[in-house]
């Protein structure tokens, strides 16, 4: 009999699994629905929505207040938000699959001098130049300052006029040693992929990745916002409560950085293809080179809600990889003025999140850590609950 038990743990397969964690999501879901709702109210926050993804199902997608505050206009699930940073995410996916294709005509390699692309990036000692490489940008391991002349950026300086300053620095470490997040560095993503494909960053990210993934509502930088109809407002606190603020060209002039504009309903697409579930589009191999920890990021280790559950942190390419306990969550967040974006999946689970709200709260970190550490808690139980009762029929 112990044979037989034994035999039977070991070829478990992954639909079992799977079947054990439908219902603990769904149920997580309902409850999530209920805090999130509550926590909007209770921090006056104007609108807000959320996606609950299990494979490739939307488990419970639902908006929240109104797109701008005094405005009667709902928020709802197609309802398109600045995701700001989680555009990094997407930099990345597409940066990975061009360079997938580019290699094998001989070009686009990640280690790649960024100076063959951009000739007129120098550091201050150009012996660090042909050190920093396209793989680098997105890595966070440029090994300069963190967010470097991100000041500039938000004094809305344009990008021909900052990178010069650049040759006032030189790197903390030797580049692809040590993390410091970056917008500016990072962005010079886009001048590469124009430069190896004589195609625009918003185009490629239409036809590369927006519309094989049905994603109707996605766009690349301010003029596509604006035109959208059904598009939330960015709101900032002031005297007490939130106010809408205008939209500024600032961070969109760095599109790879934080120019993406998306729905929940989008952003649920994305998900799921980072869970494995478009494979034309974003391939395991992809899917791989993306989330392989390229440098310890010690700081995640002591954020604010997620502190207590975080045992490790890294960033990948684009993304955050964190150890959640014993189980493993890619992750980034997104902030620009008036908006926050949370985007998280568990590959080994199946299970993705997404949130976005249009106030600078903290409240999204409150949230995403609230709907992990509950879901995450649900599956174990019920695998043990369902294995110990599996185990027990078998024995008699």
């Amino acid at each position: 009999m112990k044979t037989l038990v034994s035999t039977f743990i070991g070829f478990i397969s992954v639909s079992f699994i799977a079947a054990l964690q439908a219902a603990p999501v769904a149920d997580v879901a309902e409850y999530f629905d209920r805090h999130f709702e509550q926590q909007l109210a209770e921090h006056q926050i104007p609108g807000g929505v959320y996606a609950v993804i299990e494979g490739n199902q939307i488990v419970r997608v639902r908006g929240f207040g109104v797109r701008a505050r005094g405005s009667t206009d709902q928020v709802d699930p197609f309802t398109v938000f600045r995701i700001a940073s989680v555009s990094k995410t997407f930099a990345a996916g597409l940066a990975a699959g061009l360079a997938a294709v580019l290699a094998e005509q001989g070009y686009f390699n990640w280690d790649d001098p960024v100076v063959n692309y951009v000739p007129d990036f120098s550091f201050r000692s150009a012996r660090y130049n042909q050190a920093l490489q396209v793989e680098h940008l997105l890595a966070q391991t440029t090994g300069v300052i963190p967010n470097a002349y991100d000041n500039m950026i938000e004094a809305n300086v344009l990008p021909e006029r900052i990178l010069p300053h650049f040759r006032q620095l030189d790197p903390m470490c030797t580049p692809g040693e040590c993390y410091g997040y970056q917008n500016v560095l990072f962005s010079l993503i886009e001048p590469i992929v124009q430069q190896t494909t004589q195609k625009d960053y918003a185009t490629l990210m239409q036809e590369l990745i927006f519309d094989p993934l049905q994603m109707p509502t996605a766009s690349v930088g301010m003029d596509p916002f604006m035109a959208t109809e059904n598009k939330a407002m960015p709101h900032v606190r002031a005297r007490g409560g939130w106010y809408q603020s205008t939209v500024v060209p600032s961070y969109y002039r760095f599109a790879p950085a934080a120019g993406v504009n998306a729905s929940a309903m989008d952003l649920s697409h994305w998900v799921m293809a980072q869970l494995g579930h478009y494979p034309d589009v974003m391939p395991e191999h992809l899917l791989a080179t993306i989330t392989d920890k390229r440098v310890r990021t010690v700081r995640d280790l002591r954020r604010g809600h997620w502190r207590q559950f975080i045992r490790d942190a890294h960033y990948a390419l684009g993304w955050r990889v964190y150890q959640f306990g014993d189980e493993e969550l890619v992750y980034h967040g997104g902030w620009v003025r008036g908006f926050r974006a949370d985007v998280a999946y568990s590959r080994d689970r199946q299970v993705g999140l997404v949130i976005l709200l249009n106030a600078e709260s903290n409240i999204v970190s409150e949230l995403s850590t609230y709907f992990w550490s509950r879901v995450f808690d649900a599956i174990h139980l019920a695998e043990a609950d369902q294995l110990t009762e599996l185990l027990t029929t078998e024995e008699d």
